[in-house]
């Protein structure tokens, strides 16, 4: 009868150790090589808009840099949940990332039950871009700056109404936050979606209108609306003598960034590679001149920049949420 040979103790223990090594290494070795093959960036809205086309810009630079298809793909159900969650149960090898906002980070998560933890399961890595709110007024409205336009809200309670890009946007929750430090009262009239919201403002049909940056600037040069506050402490540099609110109301601040994040997990290797690259796109100058001309401040932000950015707005959009008297959906 032949006798079974088994490895002695050491070599045995060196097989086990050489295993677990092997497996330990590869998915170091993974993130060493990322990417080896397309990556998915999931936005959150429709193509065409502001969000969708910073994904795009920033692809075609991490495409470029990368020397892999960078594939934006629009998945706007559920405003950007169905990404975010997407993602959130992604596979942390950085090939599913998303563009998100603070819609889908910070706010939905406050109004209804999400199937992901923007804290435990999404990672922040850089924010593109920032874009200020304006705050505009139809062209025969009787007041013509902020206190102007509070002292006419005093005397008239409720008759001023705002209309917003639908009910929980940053638009809204912006309007009601300044409603709320200037103890004023305000009607809001939800439309669906920024252009509806312009075009109802344009005409007349609603007061005022907090909306992006890019989608007021277009009315610099003319006079179909008046252009009263910006909701960022600083004055935006296509309209310098537009004031900002804080200059009356002291850390008042709202903005709509856009930035890279993945999920938990994701190799500091495949970070780094992002990071570095969303920076250098931020500092070009012909980038840079693109998202200024469509009223984004490029960023290019650090991992613990964006946290900490994210970490800072959540009170304050858990305030503006509680003023505009809206609930968690059951």
């Amino acid at each position: 009868m032949t006798k079974a040979h088994f490895p002695d103790r050491r070599s045995f223990g060196a097989l086990c150790l050489a295993g677990l090594l092997a497996l330990g290494l590869a998915p170091m070795a993974q993130a060493q090589t990322w990417p080896d093959h397309p990556v998915t960036i999931l936005v959150p809205f429709p193509a065409g808009g502001n969000t969708d086309t910073m994904a795009r810009l920033l692809a075609d630079r991490l495409q470029t840099k990368l020397g892999q298809p960078f594939v934006v793909e629009n998945r706007p159900a559920g405003g950007g949940i169905v990404a975010a969650g997407q993602v959130a149960r992604a596979k942390p090898d950085g090939y599913t990332l998303t563009f998100a906002s603070a819609g889908q980070n910070i706010i939905l998560p406050m109004l209804y039950k999400v199937n992901y933890d923007p804290v435990k399961d999404l990672v922040p890595i850089s924010i593109f871009g920032t874009g200020a709110f304006i705050l505009g007024a139809k062209k025969d409205s009787p007041f013509n700056t902020m206190p102007e336009l509070i002292a006419y809200a005093k005397a008239h309670p409720g008759k001023l109404n705002v209309a917003s890009a639908g009910n929980g946007s940053i638009g809204h929750l912006t309007a009601a936050l300044f409603a709320k430090r200037a103890g004023i009262d305000i009607v809001p009239i939800p439309y669906k979606g920024g252009g509806p919201a312009i075009a109802a403002l344009v005409a007349g049909e609603t007061d005022i209108y907090f909306g992006n940056a890019s989608e007021l600037l277009q009315f610099v040069t003319t006079d179909r609306i008046k252009l009263i506050a910006v909701s960022t402490p600083e004055r935006l540099a296509q309209i310098p003598d537009v004031p900002p609110v804080a200059s009356i109301f002291p850390g008042f601040s709202t903005s709509s960034w856009n930035g890279l994040l993945g999920p938990v997990g994701l190799p500091a290797e495949v970070t780094d590679k992002i990071v570095k690259v969303t920076a250098e796109a931020a500092r070009d100058p012909v980038l840079a001149e693109r998202l200024n001309s469509l009223g984004i401040k490029p960023i290019g932000s650090t991992p613990e920049d964006f946290a900490a950015i994210v970490a800072a707005e959540r009170p304050v959009y858990r305030e503006a949420v509680d003023a505009a008297g809206l609930k968690m959906e059951e």
